[in-house]
């Protein structure tokens, strides 16, 4: 039995629904694009029916679960629904709601965690997947809206990166101390920050970094102007004294992650795979090379939702890797209305 789906004995009554769901084992074992596919009609066809607003955005589109053949032909749920819908198809109550950073009065989008450790495994495998053991690195975290805030899947990832390098911490605007604790630390370093704080650092200080990777999580956060990504890179690695910028990408919608080594060129772990759709057309896939709307099926959300219509912007490329160039602007993903109350 997968290590995530309860027990069920023999005689006492149906067969649950979870018995056969596949596990965070079956997740992080897929190792090419045919098993991906099969893991994701096996997830698919388990939250069709099993989480409640997705079912009914199905219905609502006139699309037949059971039609759905293929990976390429799942639908993706427009993510503002995690805003105003319960996304979960967990057994019982989660035991984590991760939350959005947001601005002003919008609303922030909730993540049902059902498990943990299925959520612990999966952020350790993806950055691991990248980077190798985080036991090989002092990771120092300049996450500073985010640790003030409640719910935070960000800070709950790297607080665990952290504990598993047992070297670096996390700092709020005490700059001098990040410098002079990163520069008495021999071991190599990862220094993430979200873009508006790691920006005040450069400015401030253009202290010349030495065995450290800089990992921008993305985000101005209304606190400073935005900025084409080539731009500020060049900005962060003139003042470091790096040579390339590296980009974390998630969300709290998300379970895993994908990370870029430089030139905001994204690679996923593979169990995790962007495609673009047209803005115009919620349900059409557009060849690689083309922009457009980012789609992402993440197969770690088991208890959620895999299959998710970002509002970000971005190109995929024919190897599996993706940029992402901007947000939608004005109006909601077509057909999110349908469930909103």
């Amino acid at each position: 039995m997968r290590d995530d789906a309860p027990a069920c004995r023999q005689g006492a009554g149906p067969r649950s629904p979870y018995h056969d769901m596949i596990g965070i084992d079956d997740i992080l074992r897929i190792d090419s694009a045919e098993a991906f596919d099969r893991a994701a009609l096996d997830v698919f066809r388990f939250q069709a029916a099993a989480c409640e607003p997705y079912a009914r955005y199905l219905a609502l589109m006139e699309i037949d679960p059971r039609e759905v053949r293929r990976a390429a032909e799942i639908p993706h749920l427009p993510i503002e629904l995690f805003k105003t819908q319960r996304i979960y198809c967990g057994e019982g109550e989660p035991q984590k709601v991760f939350t959005s950073s947001n601005t002003g009065a919008t609303t922030p989008s909730r993540h049902y965690m059902a498990d943990l450790t299925v959520y612990e495994r999966d952020f350790t495998a993806s950055f691991e997947r990248f980077y190798g053991p985080a036991s090989q690195w002092s990771i120092y975290g300049l996450l500073p809206n985010y640790l003030q805030r409640e719910g935070s899947s960000l800070v709950y990832m790297v607080d665990r990166l952290i504990a598993r390098s047992g070297s670096g911490g996390f700092y709020l605007d005490d700059y001098g101390k990040l410098l002079d604790d990163m520069s008495r630390d021999p071991r190599r370093k990862i220094l993430l920050g979200v873009s508006y704080a790691l920006w005040d650092l450069a400015e401030r200080y253009a202290p010349k970094l030495h065995d450290t990777i800089v990992m921008e999580t993305g985000g101005m956060k209304g606190r400073r102007r935005e900025l084409p990504k080539a731009e500020f890179h060049a900005i962060l690695t003139e003042a470091f004294g790096v040579e390339t910028i590296h980009s974390e990408y998630g969300m709290a919608e998300l379970t895993s992650q994908a990370y870029s080594s430089g030139g905001g060129i994204f690679r996923a772990p593979e169990w995790m795979r962007v495609t673009v759709r047209d803005v115009n057309d919620p349900l059409s896939t557009l060849p690689a090379g083309s922009r457009g709307a980012i789609d992402i099926t993440d197969l770690g959300n088991l208890r959620s939702c895999a299959f998710i219509s970002t509002q970000d912007v971005g190109r995929t490329f024919a190897d599996g890797t993706f940029t992402v160039e901007g947000r939608l602007t004005g109006a909601d993903v077509r057909g999110c209305n349908l469930l909103v109350q």
